[in-house]
């Protein structure tokens, strides 16, 4: 089984306004975590998703998944303090529904534009190697500063950026949050840092550029135009 365990608990401060956290902002009437969820709905490949989601927005995000008949949604469950806390809860969910050789596709709710043939690839890359994270290269020069305050560039064809969807096999992924629960490790900024940390050997893909995530306004205003761009493309069949 593949299910898509897709997490929308934050705040998102960088793009908050007061009224509704970032994964609700809407777009022609529909928010942003329901266009993440249709990309997986209509993925053949892909079983059942699992929303993670701030407590007091699951009446309106189930009223969403009925509205916009998001048929493999089984559950709507809260977050945690963290994001490494609300993909926990997530998993959790899913342990309780599905086999733990079942993949997982870890995904944010605020990244609606992951492309079907990289989630396809990703979850074939994770049944033969148990893992696969989605990457993209790096199209600008990247620096590390060391601690004497030097500056050493890595060679840009090395550089990968991490994004999403990342796939892995439920019992490990399940193994590696247990592990960080009991070392009281609460921070890993995603799950490809935590598996990483575990030592275990990760697989990457290559994805596309626009598979953002929405976290400025500038990141909105782009996810608007990509959506108006590929509508443009439908019709005139490119």
């Amino acid at each position: 089984m593949n299910i898509a365990v897709i997490f929308a608990g934050g705040q998102g401060h960088r793009l908050y306004n007061h009224s509704r956290p970032k994964q609700f902002f809407e777009y022609r009437g529909k928010s942003i975590v329901v266009y993440t969820i249709e990309v997986f709905q209509h993925i053949q490949e892909v079983d059942a998703i699992v929303v993670v989601c701030l407590e007091d927005w699951i009446p309106y995000l189930r009223s969403q998944v009925e509205k916009y008949g998001l048929t493999k949604v089984i559950d709507v469950v809260p977050g945690g303090q963290k994001g490494q806390d609300s993909i926990y809860n997530g998993l959790q969910c899913v342990k309780q529904h599905f086999p733990e050789d079942s993949l997982v596709l870890i995904h944010d709710g605020v990244r609606p534009l992951a492309m079907e043939k990289t989630i396809i690839e990703c979850i074939e890359v994770a049944k033969e190697k148990g893992n696969s994270i989605v990457c993209v290269p790096s199209t600008e020069t990247i620096v590390i500063k060391k601690n004497d305050g030097s500056l050493e560039e890595p060679e840009r064809d090395s550089v990968l950026m991490v994004r999403a969807p990342q796939c892995f096999v439920l019992k490990n992924v399940l193994k590696a949050h247990q592990k960080a629960l009991a070392d009281g490790l609460h921070d890993f900024v995603d799950t490809f840092s935590m598996m990483k940390h575990y030592g275990y050997e990760l697989n990457t893909i290559l994805g596309t550029a626009e598979n953002i995530k929405i976290t400025t306004p500038a990141d909105f205003f782009m996810f608007k135009s990509i959506i108006e761009a590929r509508e443009e493309g439908a019709v005139f069949g490119l």
